[in-house]
């Protein structure tokens, strides 16, 4: 017994951890750009922890896809805020189903994939451009090559977890064929006859070891439960 569990421990991948630093930008047709938003993300594995660069330090939403659990950390009152994970989920899949519906992404055979001739540097690494283009919706990414494990499915995995599987099926397959991680990505669509433009840019990247306590509860937080997001 022991040794068939030594033999599992030793075939079982370790997930490799990510951390980086990206910025956002969105403009809609006719609207001054809005303000740019920067995150900072550690993924290690089906565990995510993100947090915003305008928040106290270690603020951060948490979450564990493998357990189906997330919660929200605040420094400032060292609570912890227990997330209701199924209604996150199922308001998120809510809101890609309006979104897959606005961006006419049910059919697959309208989603072409296409090499970009140019290559960029992003973050310091060398990144192949790719085009998505469905019916309303083009998207540019730039992918990179950062090693085994650390591929495109570490954001599609969120995605998939928040229903985006079932609105934007045909988008998110094409994604998941990426050889890479994306380090940058334009997103052109027409939503309600207007154009809305959204690039999210990686501007630093680290790959290594990241430690567990990043996905736990700080000894000495108070947990705040049961939690819900609001009513709409």
């Amino acid at each position: 017994m022991v040794c068939a569990a030594l033999l599992l421990a030793l075939l079982s991948p370790t997930p490799t951890g990510l951390y980086y630093e990206q910025t956002t930008r969105t403009t809609s047709e006719g609207e001054a750009p809005g303000p740019a938003v920067r995150t900072r993300v550690y993924s290690l594995g089906r565990r995510m922890r993100l947090e915003s660069a305008e928040t106290p330090a270690g603020t951060a939403l948490v979450l564990l896809l493998d357990e189906g659990r997330a919660f929200r950390l605040d420094p400032a009152r060292k609570t912890v805020t227990l997330l209701d994970a199924d209604r996150l989920r199922a308001q998120s899949q809510l809101d890609l189903a309006v979104a897959g519906e606005a961006l006419g992404a049910a059919d697959e055979a309208a989603v072409r994939t296409a090499p970009l001739a140019t290559t960029r540097t992003v973050a310091g690494r060398t990144c192949h451009g790719y085009r998505i283009t469905g019916p309303q919706v083009l998207f540019d990414l730039y992918v990179a090559d950062l090693g085994p494990g650390l591929g495109v499915d570490t954001f599609v995995d969120f995605l998939e977890w928040s229903g985006a599987s079932q609105s934007l099926g045909p988008l998110l397959d094409a994604l998941r064929r990426l050889p890479g991680f994306p380090l940058e990505t334009s997103v052109r669509a027409t939503m309600a006859g207007r154009e809305v433009s959204t690039t999210t840019t990686v501007t630093r990247i680290t790959v290594g070891p990241l430690a567990p306590s990043l996905f736990e509860i700080p000894a000495g937080y108070r947990v705040v439960e049961p939690a819900s997001l609001p009513e709409e």
